[in-house]
């Protein structure tokens, strides 16, 4: 276990169980001046596990948290040298949230959870989501489909709903208009315009990244941005405009999506969080987790959110103002 080089940069990809994990991902956090060091467990000079973690100022203290998402649970040799690399930066905690499904963890998580202070913390994953077999042929897919599902992407098809790739500036354009409207219409937090956009122009620059705009009548009805990474598919952002919902263009649009990620060599796709089972009809998600399901994906479960607290004080006030924030920002959208 040792920290990567930077002429590791492709056998690191390599190792990449998610697009999160990935270099361009960390010189993406990088270019907004949050520190990225990145992990490697190594047989010989082989890279055999790759960890990326990226350490964050907390306001103007000289503390730090570590985050690392989407890797695989670590070691209790790499959780040795990722406490060191922390202490150093005077971190208070690493948050894990591994690409690693509950049911597949055995024992991982308890050993590490008898030998060091690790407990459940704030997820910023969902713990759930939605895996689709690329495997099948493009009917057998059709026939795994929801009877409504089915019917909708061929009705987008009758209407006369296109899909096409984006590449371009005007194309990024495109989404961040629908991408404004989205988040205003459903009440969500996402990033502004410049994370969206360097994070456009680092997936695509390095062919992570491919966007599909569904377009009828000339107009643009949705966006989506898609990552590429070791035979999986992934679908992080969507957005789409509040006219002509009738055409069904965001069923055709993931339509379009299987068929590229089969076309590209893919054999999931993951569509990148789902509420969980039984999901209350209430719930403002609700009607996300049905499109999804109506695919005849299947849900699946992560091994959630794990804190490892280094520094037990600071760790405690941390998650008091944590609390805090989140009710305020609870009760802000409730008052919109």
């Amino acid at each position: 276990m040792r920290k990567v080089t930077d002429g590791e940069k492709t056998a690191f990809n390599s190792m990449a169980i998610h697009p999160m994990q990935t270099w361009e991902w960390g010189e993406l956090r990088q270019s907004d001046r949050v520190k990225v060091v990145r992990f490697g467990e190594y047989e010989g000079e082989k890279i055999t596990a790759a960890y990326q973690i990226s350490f964050h100022r907390i306001g103007k203290m000289p503390l730090t948290i570590g985050y690392c998402p989407k890797s695989l649970i670590p070691s209790e040799e790499a959780v040795k040298e990722m406490l060191a690399e922390a202490k150093k930066r005077r971190a208070i905690l690493i948050k894990f949230e591994p690409n690693e499904l509950a049911c597949e963890t055995g024992d991982k998580l308890e050993k590490l959870r008898s030998r060091y202070r690790l407990v459940q913390g704030r997820a910023l994953f969902t713990k759930y989501s939605f895996w689709l077999d690329l495997n099948r042929s493009e009917a057998e897919m059709l026939a795994g489909m929801k009877p409504k599902t089915r019917y909708n992407l061929r009705l987008a098809e009758r209407k006369g709903v296109k899909v096409v790739r984006g590449i371009n500036r005007d194309d990024f354009d495109d989404y961040w208009k629908l991408m404004e409207e989205t988040t205003k219409r459903q009440s969500f937090y996402a990033h502004n315009r410049e994370y969206h956009r360097k994070m456009w122009e680092v997936t695509r620059k390095a062919s992570l990244a491919v966007m599909l705009k569904a377009i009828y009548q000339k107009k643009v009805l949705t966006t989506w941005i898609l990552f590429k990474l070791n035979n999986c598919l992934y679908y992080p952002y969507g957005a789409s405009s509040s006219e002509n919902k009738e055409v069904m263009a965001n069923n055709l649009v993931m339509w379009e999506a299987i068929k590229y990620g089969k076309e590209n060599g893919c054999k999931t796709l993951d569509l990148w969080g789902a509420l969980g089972h039984n999901p209350s009809p209430q719930d403002p998600w609700y009607g996300f987790h049905k499109f999804k399901e109506g695919y005849g994906a299947k849900l699946v479960e992560f091994a959630g959110s794990w804190d490892l607290v280094i520094n037990p004080i600071s760790y405690g006030a941390f998650r008091l103002s944590e609390e805090f924030r989140w009710k305020i920002l609870r009760l802000l959208k409730k008052s919109v």
